[in-house]
């Protein structure tokens, strides 16, 4: 038997409702690249053997039509975020439109991924050094405790938007550097040289420049499904009547974690992170690739050149 080789699954089912239509997916790269080519061009580098898209129906010819240029690269397989996709017994309620979160997505994938796997956004850049990291420590661990869980973490300073405010989950991290626990704080900006959060109109928190904090890029072994199926069956318990409640990921992770179930490995990222917050963002992310590109970090051409 070879390595084995961890999957990559990309939670993409908003992109359709963010961009309108895929087809107008913004082309960052200098040739017409997305953020998503980034991703999957360090994934396949990092020695990803496959890749899972949570998509939803409605948008599944188009996103195929745009990114099946990466089944010649690697293998693609397609999982479907739709909001009947739910436990026995329950109906996704009349007025709901949103799908049912993050936690939702992954778990809609079970049946496409057989390997440890790593989570990511669709329309966020990690950088190259981000899935090395988080590859090789999926791969050392793949015969380990089933109960090691991994995440990438960034400097807070690293991931900031130069047009305004942003939401960021600020991390407590042990000496260990295993995951204590995720604090949302919303309205983290630069005022006056130094990162604060906005708690109230008059009361701003200072921020350290290098707080970890989480962009949603996990690393799982399969045994996961099994926590977030019984998660998500609790959770539809309480809101099957909702027409907004979401089943958040990370919410599922700390709980996971609070219940001993499981213990988040926190590996820290040199990169940095950016993706479009605000329309202003994406002349940034450009510069910021060209800048890389120039550094030889990836060709001005991803595709022609593997």
């Amino acid at each position: 038997m070879g390595e084995i080789k961890p999957t990559l699954l990309v939670l993409a089912a908003g992109m359709g409702s963010r961009y309108g239509s895929l087809k107008q997916v913004d082309k960052i790269g200098p040739s017409g690249e997305t953020i998503t080519d980034y991703s999957i061009y360090d994934a396949i580098r990092a020695g990803f053997g496959k890749v899972v898209f949570v998509i939803r129906k409605s948008i599944e010819a188009d996103f195929k039509e745009v990114f099946q240029r990466f089944e010649k690269h690697i293998e693609v397989e397609y999982a479907f975020q739709e909001l009947d996709a739910l436990p026995s017994g329950y109906a996704s309620p009349a007025d709901r439109k949103k799908p049912w979160g993050t936690g939702h997505a992954v778990l809609v994938a079970a049946s496409k991924i057989t390997t440890p796997f790593a989570v990511i956004n669709a329309d966020d850049f990690y950088g190259a050094q981000s899935y090395k990291l988080i590859a090789e420590h999926l791969i050392k661990t793949a015969n380990d405790d089933k109960n090691t869980y991994s995440m990438v973490g960034f400097e807070l300073s690293r991931t900031l938007s130069e047009h305004g405010h942003v939401s960021r989950g600020v991390c407590t991290v042990n000496s260990q550097s295993q995951l204590e626990g995720i604090v949302e704080r919303t309205k983290i900006q630069r005022k006056d040289g130094k990162i604060v959060f906005v708690e109230s109109e008059d009361k701003m928190i200072p921020l350290a420049e290098n707080e970890v904090v989480s962009m949603n890029f996990w690393g799982f072994p399969v045994s996961i499904f099994n926590h977030l199926e019984k998660q998500f069956g609790d959770f539809m318990k309480t809101n099957k009547d909702s027409a907004t409640a979401e089943f958040y990921l990370p919410m599922a992770v700390d709980n996971i974690v609070k219940a001993g179930n499981a213990k988040v490995k926190v590996l820290r990222s040199p990169d940095n992170w950016f993706g479009i917050t605000y329309k202003e963002d994406k002349d940034m992310t450009i510069n910021r690739l060209r800048d890389l590109i120039g550094k030889g970090i990836y060709p001005s051409n991803l595709w022609n050149n593997k």
